[in-house]
């Protein structure tokens, strides 16, 4: 029995490789649901915190940041469903996964650590929110993420510098333009072409 193989041409071989680069492309775009969860939620913790400290007078408004657990679950919960459904899985888009996950872990250690001196707690936020969102721009060549990783780490200063309260309201507007602006822009892109 003679073992027969076809040979690809070079436009399908072409045409077989676009197609991969475009569904990892499409994969990475649908983590705007990711950005814009997370900023959303983040935002409204921030400027919650803020509200209840200086509106309410309320003595425990660092409670309001146990949001962020059932927030854990919804977000796990989405990337596994939707993990689940995609029939490429990519080495960038396994990257771009194993990125925001290690991010989980940093931040349930930073809260153990910093436990008792939980003011200093939205700088590091800042500063380790600054490292997957860069990562994730270049993974994606998506220069408002890029921006975005960047403003985190001076937003960082900001808020380590300017004090408790206006680590607060830094947090809420780092929020909006690091994780909302490009989670809005890389949504909009979703079903384009071209990144």
């Amino acid at each position: 029995m003679e073992n027969e193989e076809k040979m690809m041409t070079g436009e399908e071989s072409l045409r077989i490789i676009s197609d991969m680069i475009n569904r990892t492309k499409i994969n990475i775009r649908q983590g705007s649901f990711h950005l814009l969860f997370w900023g959303w939620l983040i935002f409204a913790c921030s400027l919650g915190q803020y509200l209840l400290a200086h509106v309410f007078n309320y003595e425990k408004h660092w409670n309001i940041w146990f949001l962020t657990i059932p927030g854990a679950v919804v977000s796990l919960v989405y990337g596994f469903v939707n993990g689940r459904k995609q029939k490429v899985h990519t080495y960038a888009g396994r990257i771009y996964m194993w990125t925001w996950l290690c991010f989980l872990p940093t931040m349930i250690i930073l809260f153990v650590i910093m436990g008792k001196n939980l003011a200093s707690v939205p700088a590091f936020i800042l500063l380790f929110a600054g490292y997957p969102t860069f990562i994730s721009g270049i993974i994606i060549k998506f220069r408002p993420l890029i921006i975005g990783g960047v403003a985190f780490w001076a937003f960082a200063l900001l808020a380590h510098f300017g004090g408790e309260n206006v680590a607060m309201l830094t947090t809420a507007v780092a929020m909006l333009i690091c994780y909302l602006v490009p989670g809005y822009l890389l949504k909009r892109k979703n079903g384009h072409d071209t990144l």
